[in-house]
């Protein structure tokens, strides 16, 4: 009974070692977090970090502070975030010109993407849209195409900015069709806009939040998107690849964590953001914000990553464009 007794004893204690050994390993609650968007207020990264945030909130329970560090086309908040001590529980909201574009245009930036930050979980994409004007006779990219290579000195593309992603995106598109596009970059999408409805402009690229409002009002017409699919507010206008345009792309919003965060918490983070992302309410209000959601975890994250870095670096590098600072 003694031998009974104590081998009940050992075993009791093995199986509470074993225990305690399994919850010393379980990723620590998060006390406290804060979301560095590196744009102003309002605008699209900034709406869809909060709606992230409010989710995650809800769901770990944890005090959320979203700030805004803007300037330098995101690159002051990337520092500020890549030198975070340890201990801080801090998180980027990104996009491809911090991550990707800007090591290839500029030739000194202060952090490393691949080395100084750890992907976490990407959160919305969005697609570009080739317009024209509501006045021009030009109603399908097959008329676009053949009036490009009709009238190749006139083929001006405006897009919003000088090495903006509506930029490659509108080398790429010359690449595919075969006719070689003047890149016009203006300070911000309400000049393209407003030169492409007076008809200084034949042609604009930019991202859709900035068209879709303008193509509904028949102030332009979006002959086509960038999309793998149409675009749920925009049922009447094709995809490039159903215009027989082989070519798709999209940009993201991803939140990315410092180098120093342990790796275990990267990995419950992105978990819980992926769920919080595949919560169908969240993805209404994110599309309500003409947000499309994306639900990824780390892992999945930097696998997108590195097929955007595939597919863009090389137009980017071949490009030439590069900004001294």
């Amino acid at each position: 009974m003694a031998q009974n007794r104590l081998r009940a004893t050992v075993t009791s204690c093995l199986l509470s070692g074993l225990l305690f050994a399994g919850l010393s390993h379980a990723a620590s609650p998060i006390e406290n977090l804060t979301v560095v968007v590196p744009y102003a207020p309002g605008g699209a990264s900034d709406r869809a970090a909060r709606i992230v945030s409010d989710g995650l909130h809800k769901k770990l329970g944890t005090p959320i502070v979203v700030e805004n560090k803007t300037g330098a086309g995101g690159r002051i908040a990337a520092q500020y975030v890549k030198s975070t001590a340890a201990d801080k529980n801090v998180l980027i909201l990104a996009n491809p010109a911090i991550m990707v574009v800007a090591p290839l245009v500029f030739n000194d930036i202060p952090y490393k993407p691949d080395s100084d930050f750890q992907a976490v979980s990407m959160v919305t994409e969005y697609g570009f849209g080739v317009a024209v004007s509501a006045d021009s006779d030009i109603k399908t990219m097959d008329q676009l195409i053949t009036w490009a290579k009709e009238h190749p000195g006139a083929f001006n593309i405006g897009v919003p900015a000088t090495g903006s992603l509506p930029h490659f995106f509108g080398l790429m598109l010359s690449q595919q069709i075969g006719s070689k596009g003047e890149i016009i970059g203006y300070r911000g999408s309400a000049p393209v806009i407003t030169d492409l409805i007076g008809g200084i402009l034949p042609v604009a690229i930019d991202t859709l939040d900035v068209l879709t409002s303008q193509h509904q009002g028949k102030r332009i017409r979006i002959l086509a998107t960038s999309g793998s699919e149409r675009e749920a507010a925009l049922p009447d206008v094709p995809t490039l690849k159903q215009s027989s345009v082989e070519l798709e792309a999209s940009g993201w919003n991803a939140f990315f964590a410092p180098a120093s965060m342990p790796a275990d918490k990267v990995t419950q983070l992105g978990e819980a953001i992926k769920e919080v992302t595949s919560d169908p309410a969240l993805q209404e209000t994110l599309l309500k914000n003409e947000l499309i959601p994306v639900s990824t975890n780390a892992e999945e994250t930097r696998a997108r990553i590195e097929q955007f870095r595939q597919q863009w670096a090389p137009v980017i590098q071949a490009s030439g464009f590069k900004v001294t600072q």
